[in-house]
Order: structure tokens, then C-alpha cells, then sequence
């Protein structure tokens, strides 16, 4: 439980959120460090804005530097590395949050995260990133940092009150996109089966996390795991970019849109940085549609999948079969505690009056939102930093053929079902 970053983000997480909780019941809060940069159109409320809140960019920057990177050394890595590494992460990130809160940057939704996204692909593609800087681009760390905190924000209720629908709509979706992918892949294109497999596991599930854990699971070639992440990360920018934009044009409202995304996206970080640039609502119902109902098939699907792996493409001569722990090993544990935090904050709210509520909604839970959103700007500036273009490019054009099958398939499928079938339900998610 502290050798697996999965367990660490859990930990870092649901951490902040007891200090939040504990300090909100001893009449303080965590409102120092959660600072943000207001909307401007002067310089001036930008420059009066870092000279009063100057203490508060430091105290967070400390207290994310010290906490990420007592997880980073005991995951293994250099600190050497990681400090300033970090530390350019968080100026940047913050030079990035001032520009997003520019009035015309607002105006054309371009969100800090995906001015960081674009940013940061800017500087990967232009200049050599320096090894010190490449311990600090923990991409999944801090989206599942952030995904964490996001569960203190969703009342549970609504959490199970959605989940039956949301996981039977991601389970169509989900199954008839991996299907796609692996039938392109195998029949139309002539790829292996297991790189097939590890196609379909990161366009139909969670994409890089499900590359990763699908392609271990069937023992997919090294290369072929690392291609599957590529167009993950390429149709995932596409549709930061493209999603918002079709919504807009459709006037699609904000529950839908958000639920549409949620399974139109292949990517948890991607899906936020698009759901951010709607509304508050089109992030809950993502996260309801992305993270309760597709990224829970990670786990099960490593054993299918290995299953199928190990009894009929493999001929192992020891006979041996997969041990029905492989779900729980393969499982995101930062789901578990994205629901240990909503159930946590609810259960703290429905035991007080209502006047008290308001209080923790003031002192807890808007201050961990601010969190939150820190933790996505870090996390869309390494995926920035870590896209090249020239690498992307060298993936050949079957993969890339058999995963765009999956796309045509999925993103018109979960606008049938998010907009048109299920669409009054998700415009009542608040």
C-alpha cells in the first residue's frame, strides 16, 4: 500500500481532505493555501492580487512539494530531481492560472488546464526537456491526486443515486467500443491480439491507465503498450479541443454535455480539462459517467482479459491460471478513495443543520475544489511536456486505423445515449 502510486494518491487525497475536515471542526480552515487568481482585465488586480496573496502561493507550493514528494521518494525517485523539477511545474502552473483568468481567455473558455496542455506541448516540441524535469511530470499521480479530491465535492447520494445508470451506460458504451477496436484491429488491419486488446482497453476504459494494466495483464510487446498510450494521448487532445466546441454548436446543456464527454474521453485528465472548460455540473456529471461508471472495469477486465491471455493465446507448459486477485491488483485504487471522500464529507454534512452546512461548503469543500484544480494544471502541463509530436507520428497507420474505428463508433454512441435517450436525467444532476 505505499510501493504503488494508485495507494499514494489515495493517501495524499483523502489526507487533505481530514486536515480540511478536522480544521473546519476546530474553527479554522484550509482556505490560506487554496488560493486562486481572480478574473481580471487590468494587470493591476493581478499584480495587487500576488502581492497581498504572496504568502499563500508560498504556503501551497510547500505543502503540494512536501507531500508529493514524500511520495515520490518512498515510490523510489530522486528528490534531487523532483524539487526543482516541481518547482518549475508550480511557477509555470501559476504564470498559466493568471493567464486562464484573463477575461479574454474566459471569454473563449481556454481554461488553465488547457492552457497548460497547450503550453506545454509548445515547449516539448521546441526545446530538449532537461532530465531533472522529467521526475516531476508525474501525469497520472496528480490527475488521481485530483480525482481524489473531486469525490469531497460529489455528495455520495448522488454518487449511488447515479451510479446504476451511469455504470449501465458506460458498460454499452464500453463494451461496443473495445469490441470495435479489437474486430478493426485483428480482422480490417492485421494486428496481434493482444496489441489489439490493449487498443481497445485504452479507447474503451481509461486510457492510459487501462493501456498499461490491459497490456500487462495479456503480456502485450513493451512497444505496443507505448503505442496504445500515443493515440490515447492524441484523439484525448482532439477531443479537449473538439468536444466543447461541437456542444457549443449543438447548445447542448451542461448535464449531457458533461455525461457525453465522460464517454466520448479516453483520457480522466483530458475529460476534466473539457468538462472544465463547460461548468461546474458538466464535471460532476463526467466524473459520475467517467469515473464510476468506465474506470471500474479496470480491474475486472485484467482478468477477462487474462484469462483469455493465458488459456487460449498463450501455451504455457506449467498449466497455470490466473488467480482471481488479479482484479483487486489490477483495480484503480484512487476510485476507492474518490468514494471514501464524497461518503466522508456527506456523512460530515448530513450530521450537522443547515447553518453548519453552508460553513463546510465555505470552509471545506470550495478550498478542496481549489486543490483540485491545481492538481489537474500540473497534471495537463506534464502531459504537455511529455507529447511529442515526432513521436506520435512514428506509431504507423493501422494502429492508428483500428483505434479510429473504435472513435466513429463511440463518441456518436455516447451522444445518442448521453443526449438524446438519457438526456433529462443527466440536465438534473446538479
Amino acid at each position: 500500500m505505499f510501493e504503488k502510486e494508485d495507494w499514494w494518491a489515495v493517501w495524499l487525497g483523502l489526507g487533505l481532505v481530514i486536515i480540511a475536515i478536522l480544521l473546519w471542526s476546530a474553527g479554522n480552515s484550509i482556505k490560506p493555501i487554496a488560493v486562486s487568481v481572480p478574473e481580471w482585465s487590468d494587470f493591476s488586480t493581478v499584480s495587487a492580487h500576488l502581492g497581498e496573496k504572496i504568502g499563500s502561493y508560498v504556503l501551497l507550493f510547500l505543502v503540494f512539494l512536501a507531500i508529493f514528494s514524500l511520495a515520490v521518494k518512498i515510490l523510489g525517485h530522486q528528490l534531487s530531481q523532483f524539487i526543482p523539477g516541481f518547482t518549475f511545474v508550480f511557477v509555470m502552473s501559476v504564470i498559466i492560472s493568471v493567464f486562464g483568468a484573463w477575461d479574454i481567455a474566459v471569454k473563449y473558455n481556454l481554461e488553465a488546464p488547457l492552457v497548460a496542455l497547450g503550453v506545454g506541448m509548445i515547449i516539448s516540441n521546441t526545446l530538449t526537456i532537461p532530465k531533472w524535469l522529467e521526475t516531476a511530470l508525474r501525469t497520472e499521480f496528480y490527475v488521481k491526486v485530483g480525482i481524489v479530491l473531486l469525490g469531497a465535492t460529489l455528495p455520495f447520494t448522488l454518487i449511488v443515486q447515479a451510479g446504476p445508470l451511469a455504470f449501465g451506460q458506460a458498460t454499452l458504451i464500453a463494451v461496443t467500443t473495445f469490441l470495435t477496436i479489437y474486430w478493426a484491429g485483428t480482422r480490417l488491419f492485421g494486428l496481434d491480439r493482444r496489441f489489439a486488446a490493449t487498443l481497445g482497453a485504452g479507447g474503451s476504459i481509461c486510457g492510459v491507465s487501462a493501456s498499461i494494466a490491459i497490456g500487462g495483464a495479456v503480456k502485450a510487446e513493451k512497444q505496443h503498450v507505448s503505442v496504445s498510450i500515443s493515440l490515447v494521448v492524441v484523439w484525448a487532445i482532439i477531443m479537449i479541443y473538439s468536444l466543447p466546441i461541437l456542444i457549443k454548436i449543438f447548445d447542448i446543456p451542461s448535464g449531457p454535455a458533461g455525461a457525453w464527454i465522460g464517454t466520448s474521453e479516453f483520457a480522466d485528465a483530458a475529460g476534466i480539462a473539457a468538462a472544465a472548460a463547460i461548468n461546474e455540473q458538466a464535471i460532476a456529471t463526467f466524473t459520475l459517467m467517467k469515473v464510476v461508471g468506465r474506470d471500474m472495469f479496470v480491474g475486472i477486465w485484467c482478468f477477462i482479459l487474462a484469462l483469455i491471455s493465458i488459456t487460449k493465446w498463450e501455451k504455457r507448459e506449467d498449466g497455470t491460471k490466473p488467480d482471481a486477485k488479479e482484479i483487486w491488483y489490477r483495480f484503480p485504487k484512487f476510485v476507492i478513495g474518490f468514494f471514501i471522500a464524497s461518503a466522508l464529507v456527506t456523512l460530515v454534512i448530513t450530521s450537522v443543520d443547515t447553518e453548519s452546512a453552508k460553513a463546510i461548503t465555505d470552509s471545506v469543500i470550495k478550498p478542496l475544489k481549489t486543490l483540485r484544480t491545481w492538481a489537474f494544471i500540473f497534471c495537463f502541463f506534464a502531459i504537455g511536456l511529455t507529447t511529442r509530436f515526432k513521436e506520435l507520428t512514428a506509431v504507423g497507420w493501422r494502429p492508428f486505423a483500428a483505434f479510429t474505428t473504435g472513435v466513429l463508433v463511440n463518441v456518436p454512441l455516447g451522444y445518442i445515449l448521453s443526449v438524446l435517450v438519457f438526456g433529462s436525467y443527466w440536465m438534473s444532476v446538479q
